[in-house]
Parts: C-alpha cells; structure tokens; sequence
C-alpha cells in the first residue's frame, strides 16, 4: 500500500512539472538562533538571505578579521613585533595567559603572529600586532576604520583590535558589513590561507613551541574554507564563514547566536542550516519576460516629416526574465527610454536601459519596443491609400495638363 501510495505521489509531482515547468517548490526559510545572518555569493555580491543583515551587533572577535586584513597589509611574514605591557594585560583568550607565558619584550614574526590572531584568536596578540603597526591602539582604530569605509562597512565602527566590548557600547557592525569583511579577506591570500588551517604550530621568537586549533569546527567540512568566530556576553555567539562549492563562494554571517557551553554547537549549526539552505536556494522570477514595464506616448505625423500629426502609445518590454533570490529584501528597479523615433521603431533594437539593484549587486537588462515601424504603417494604410490615390491623381492630372499644353504648341506651329 505505501508503494503504492508513494508511486501516486511521484507520478503527480511529475505531472505538475510538466504541465508547469516553471513552477518550483519553496525551499523552507532556514530556522537559526541567531538573531541577525546573512549569506552572500562573494562572486555576483548577490544576496541569497537576509535576517536583520543591517541589524547593529557587537561583533566581538570577529573584529579580529580586520586587524589581520590590516596586518597582512602592511606586514610580512617575516616582520618582528614586540610584546607589549598592554598586549599582556588583555584578557582571555590570551596567548600569554592560556597557552605559554609570554613576557614584555618578547618578539613574534609575522607567520606566527597571524595564525595566534585568526585560529586561538588570541586577545593580547591582537593588541601587539596593533601596537606594531600603528604605533599605538588608537592610532590602528583609525586605520581599521578607514579600512572599514573603503570597503563600504557603512555601519561599521571599531575600537578595540580585538573585538571585547565590556567599557564600550561604541563597537559595532552588522552582519551585511562583516559579510563585505569576509570578501576582502577571501581576496587576501595571507589571511585566506591562515582561516583554512585546521591546526599550526606557533611559538615567540625564542620560545617554546605550542600547537593551536581552529575555534572554526566548521573549517575543511562541508564546503567551509575558513572564517572567525566570536563571543562576548554583549554579542552572543557569532560566526562568520567562507564557503566553496561547485564553483561557488559564498559568506556566510550568524550575529547573536546561543553559546551553549561546554558543547559550543548552535552557531555551527546555525551556520550549516545557512550553508544547505544557500546552496540549494533558486532565483524566483522577479520581472518576466515581456512584461510590459511602461507606456510612452510619441507623436509623429503619418507621412514622415509632413501630413497631420498623430499619436501611439508604445509599450515597453523586456526580452529575457529577471530572476532573484528571494532574499526579503526589496529590490530598487529604474529605466530610462531613450528618444523614440516611430519611423525607426524596431522590436530587435533596444530602445532604453533597465537596472536592478540589490545593496552592491546590480543587473542591467535592455528594453524593447512591442511596435515596430511597420505597426505603425499597418495603423495608418488606409492614410496611404488614399495618399496613395491622391498622388495617382496629381500625377494624372499633371500628365492631362502637360499633354494639353502640348497639344496647344503643336497647333500653333501649324498656323505658322
């Protein structure tokens, strides 16, 4: 009975499909913790869901993407950065203070200081490297926050390198900025590299030798390529991600997610509810093709250049189908027609521009008369008809006159 059933169940779904190829079944909307997300194809810059993106959140260590963005930036590998007294004064997670001692003075180079920063996220390190770089921590704000408005973080404000926010309500971002941040690190080689290392063997220069795992347990499954994880009692657990599948890239943010201690899985979860959810997510269709987008009334005369004047009302389309994903997010659609000339109307010949614009991601689409010339000519052949007859007409009448005077001539000569 329940082959039967199931047998009946395929064979109407395969019968819906063929009478409405078009019609695709909803993917049920992702349900995360997390109180603000985002998933964007770093490719096309289109976004694929959106759950309070703009939203402002603390993004705790997250921030710790810029600092490493900045360091790779303007440091190399090799470089030496010291120590500080206000590195060492950072609380945990502290390299300092969770993996080795590490005193004033005491020198990194610039592989070692990248992989504490990205993969233990080590909060003195973070101070250190922006000492090193800016001369001091203020100095480094105001680096991570220019970097920060190159990129289009609009809603986006730094202080401290670290990402903790105990003395501040003036840190924040949102889940769209980070997704931007997660763009520039994935075109970063250095930075990119670092986020897919699972676990590196670090140490100060001199000093002992520590192994140091990914917090990321999503790095080299399913598809995860790298990313920064977060936490403070003001941001919630937090995540953001790169993904590669298929020949797609895509970020991947959860803000404000449970951080379920000791286990530590809801914001990965949540992640990976997001990463299946985007991979199989279909466009919808938006605007379909040959719909009409607008009217434009044009005057002209029925004969070119002469004759009375008359006016059509041409219908403009589109000739292919505008498809997005169903993200929430209200796409701002503008046209322009150019200058219509009924005499060189052309139902191939594009007659305007239409743009789609979602936040960064923008298509461009060519707009078509569903007039030609020759519609117009069909419109008016009873016109040319009778102009037609007319012209028949004077041309007789010329040719009567023109015999006459003939005529008249050679009578003339006769008398003569």
């Amino acid at each position: 009975m329940r082959k039967r059933i199931l047998s009946l169940c395929m064979l109407f779904t395969l019968l819906i499909t063929l009478a409405f190829p078009s019609l695709t079944l909803a993917i049920e909307e992702p349900n995360i913790i997390g109180t603000s997300a985002i998933i964007m194809d770093l490719d096309t810059k289109e976004i694929i869901y959106a759950k309070n993106m703009d939203e402002l959140k603390q993004p705790a260590s997250i921030t710790k993407l810029m600092t490493a963005l900045l360091l790779a930036e303007n440091k190399t590998k090799t470089d030496i950065f010291t120590y500080s007294e206000a590195a060492s004064k950072q609380d945990p997670y502290s390299y300092g203070m969770n993996v080795h001692p590490v005193a004033v003075g005491d020198t990194f180079n610039g592989e070692n200081a990248m992989n504490i920063l990205l993969l233990f996220s080590g909060n003195d390190i973070a101070y250190m490297i922006a000492e090193n770089i800016g001369g001091t921590v203020e100095n480094f704000m105001n680096m991570m926050n220019e970097k920060a408005k190159s990129l289009g973080m609009n809603n986006t404000h730094f202080v401290t390198p670290n990402g903790l926010d105990d003395n501040t309500d003036e840190h924040y971002t949102t889940a769209y900025d980070l997704a931007l941040l997660l763009s520039a690190a994935y075109q970063n080689d250095w930075v990119r590299e670092t986020m897919a290392k699972k676990t590196e063997v670090v140490q100060s220069q001199g000093g002992p030798v520590a192994t140091i795992e990914n917090r990321n347990k999503l790095v080299g499954t399913n598809g995860n390529v790298g990313g920064k994880t977060g936490y403070t009692d003001k941001s919630g657990r937090c995540l953001a991600s790169l993904y590669s599948r298929n020949g797609r890239n895509f970020a991947i943010v959860v803000l404000n997610s449970e951080y379920d201690f000791p286990t530590d899985v809801k914001v990965f979860e949540d992640t990976e509810i997001l990463a299946d959810f985007g991979y199989a997510a279909q466009k919808g269709t938006y605007l379909a093709a040959n719909s009409t987008i607008d009217e434009v009334t044009v005057e002209y005369n029925i004969l070119p250049f002469i004759g009375p004047k008359k006016t059509v009302k041409i219908p403009v389309t589109l000739h292919e189908d505008i498809n997005l994903y169903e993200s929430g997010l209200k796409p701002e659609f503008n046209y322009t027609v150019n200058p219509l000339n009924t005499w060189t109307l052309s139902t191939g010949k594009p007659i305007g521009k239409a743009t789609v614009t979602i936040k960064d991601y923008t298509l461009e689409y060519d707009l078509y008369s569903t007039l030609s010339n020759m519609d117009i000519i069909k419109t008016n052949i009873i016109y040319y008809v009778m102009a037609l007859l007319v012209l028949i007409a004077v041309v007789c009448l010329i040719f009567i006159i023109i015999s006459k005077i003939m005529k008249s001539k050679r009578r003339k000569r006769r008398y003569y």
